[in-house]
């Protein structure tokens, strides 16, 4: 029988759920769709840059994610297995329709409320931001959403990308070094708040 809805799942229940639907109870992976639908959703549109695409795309991935779900293991982080089937199929999405060259602003603002934390978002959206991002790769810009808007932890990283979380840290730092110096070039920025938002983020 479906259990109660609700809108997040903490570590102990999204496991226990995760038992369940491998031995055979589908109905409760309505729940696993419930908590992870919206986050997915705003990794995907931050990547595809298209509302429709992002609303297809977290259909298939969570559709992927039932189909391989016995595939599971719980020594790693599920958002972080889930988020990496979203980059996978993200990135072939954007590898098919060749849009390596157009994903320039995948940092635009979703203006809903005016909460402390879309505040500080709004001082990381800036048209020079931007500028500075185009110089990124896909790879180096996942790795920024992954960290500043998803909140993962270097360990959840490093199991959706690869790598160690120490060399992952490194990785952050040289990419936040190679934005910083793209911004100080921008008269238009105000610089010290800029940066003041983006050590608090990530």
């Amino acid at each position: 029988m479906l259990t109660s809805p609700q809108d997040s799942l903490d570590s102990t229940e999204l496991e226990e759920l995760i038992v369940r639907i491998q031995k055979g109870d589908s109905e409760q992976y309505a729940l696993i769709v419930r908590s992870f639908q919206k986050p997915i959703y705003r990794y995907c549109y931050r990547l595809l840059e298209n509302k429709q695409d992002a609303e297809d795309a977290v259909q298939d991935i969570l559709v992927k994610g039932y189909q391989s779900i016995r595939q599971y293991k719980s020594q790693m982080h599920f958002s972080a297995w889930l988020y990496r089937i979203a980059y996978h199929h993200c990135l072939n999405l954007l590898r098919r329709r060749r849009l390596h060259k157009q994903v320039m602003r995948i940092f635009r603002p979703e203006v809903l409320s005016a909460s402390p934390e879309q505040e500080l978002d709004a001082r990381l959206y800036s048209p020079s931001l931007s500028a500075a991002l185009a110089g990124l790769s896909l790879e180096e810009r996942n790795m920024l959403i992954l960290r500043v808007f998803e909140e993962q932890t270097y360990a959840e990283i490093s199991e959706i990308l690869g790598g160690s979380p120490n060399a992952l840290t490194k990785r952050m730092n040289r990419i936040k070094l190679k934005v910083q110096e793209a911004m100080k070039s921008e008269e238009e920025i105000t610089w010290k708040e800029t940066k003041s938002a983006m050590n608090t983020k990530i």
